[in-house]
């Protein structure tokens, strides 16, 4: 579960924005009717969900773009040998090109809160630290300062022996990789379940669900579990696929035999077959007879079952892209429901900017400053604007700044359309 996500000079990111999913400490009727939106942890209450608005170039993209940059560093940077240059672009402007960049997350995992941050340029990592808090308090694990080298006992400190032998891990980490990386790869208990983390529970993008890469009896769980889930979605959709079945093909002889003279069987089949209203009788092979939209919901629908199920945290750039309004709220109320499952999203879809489906805190604008940068601030900072007034009327009304001002009237294009003609 995310706390908070810092990030500073990545692509069109050039000062500190905090993506914080603490929820703001508000007790109205409104927050009242939605507090199925936040997970109650201890005494805090943490966002389920943050959706990100704005213009288009504004950065939405930027700031997913730059955390699966980030995600990618901690599950990958292992592998980095001299010669790497790291896959992102500082700010372009005024100088920051020259300048580190910085992530920094506090995450709630097996029951303990973690704040991991490093700082980097293309090509070498600079700092990299990894804290706990028992009992609420605020404890090293260690802290490491390239710019104190080259001695790596000037570079790196230690306080909680959480991890054994940590200058062995040191020795064997280069300034082209994280040192939890390296933990996670030297067999380190506490590198391998926060490798994990990053790797399983902290996900970024949607591909399409490999059933066979899966397994089946993982994806018939789901299914099984949640059926009238999925049908319920396909009809939002128009769908007019009034069941779905999970078939098991019995092995049956084809004609050859093992070394030791048994009789040889095929492979046990699984697979999905629809029926649809007009023809409930007659099967359809889910993944060879329907259409490619078909298919892709439900894999996506099975892929959002688990991450809602086993509680992950999951981010996605225009999720709802071709999506109906209605699935797209369907998908959000996925979250809603779950007990512990995040989802943070970017959107254009203005119909969501709704105060009746989300807390204020959980609506954030993105908004490219004069400079060029990417400023992010949610509709919460926006004090005088009340729960029972149209959020989407003013955002198109431009009272959050979050949209392009462009004079789009017809007597501007006329005179574009002269321009262009006496070209």
């Amino acid at each position: 579960m995310v706390l908070e996500i810092r990030l500073e000079n990545l692509f069109s990111i050039k000062d500190e924005i905090l993506l914080d999913f603490r929820a703001v400490n508000v007790n109205n009727g409104n927050t009242k009717a939605l507090s199925a939106n936040v997970i109650d942890y201890k005494e805090a209450k943490i966002l389920k969900s943050i959706g990100l608005f704005g213009a288009n170039a504004s950065g939405k993209s930027n700031i997913l773009k730059a955390i699966d940059f980030c995600q990618h560093m901690i599950v990958g940077s292992d592998q980095y040998n001299e010669g790497k240059v790291f896959d992102f672009a500082p700010f372009k402007f005024d100088g920051y090109e020259s300048k580190p960049s910085a992530f920094s997350i506090n995450f709630i995992h097996d029951d303990v809160e973690y704040e991991y941050s490093f700082t980097l340029t293309r090509t070498e990592i600079l700092k990299e630290s990894l804290y706990y808090y028992p009992n609420g308090r605020r404890k090293k694990v260690f802290a490491r300062d390239e710019t104190k080298g080259p001695i790596k006992q000037n570079i790196y400190s230690f306080a909680d022996v959480l991890i054994p032998r940590p200058f062995d891990i040191a020795i064997n980490t280069s300034r082209k990789t994280l040192y939890l990386s390296r933990a996670s790869q030297m067999d380190r208990e506490l590198g391998k379940k926060l490798y994990k983390f990053f790797l399983r529970d902290f996900l970024l993008k949607f591909a399409p669900l490999n059933i066979e890469k899966m397994g089946y009896h993982i994806a018939e769980d789901l299914f099984m579990q949640n059926k009238n889930l999925i049908l319920l979605a396909l009809s939002i959709c128009d769908s007019d696929i009034s069941e779905i079945k999970l078939t098991t093909e019995r092995p049956i002889h084809d004609g050859r035999f093992k070394d030791d003279g048994t009789i040889k069987y095929n492979d046990i089949v699984n697979k999905f077959e629809t029926f649809h209203k007009a023809a409930p009788s007659i099967p359809f092979d889910l993944f060879r007879e329907e259409s490619a939209g078909t298919k892709q919901l439900f894999g996506m629908l099975l892929f959002l079952l688990d991450v809602v199920k086993e509680g992950k945290t999951f981010m996605l750039d225009e999720f709802d892209l071709s999506l109906h309004t209605k699935l797209a709220e369907f998908i959000i109320d996925l979250f809603h429901a779950g007990t512990s499952a995040q989802f943070l999203f970017t959107s254009h879809n203005t119909n969501l900017i709704d105060v009746k489906r989300f807390r204020k805190d959980q609506i954030l604008f993105a908004n490219k400053k004069e400079d060029g940068s990417t400023e992010l601030y949610s509709l919460y900072d926006y004090r005088d604007f009340r729960e029972n007034m149209d959020a989407e009327k003013g955002y198109l009304q431009g009272r959050f700044d979050a949209i392009p001002i462009v004079d789009t009237s017809l007597v501007a294009l006329s005179k574009l359309l002269e321009n262009k003609e006496t070209e």
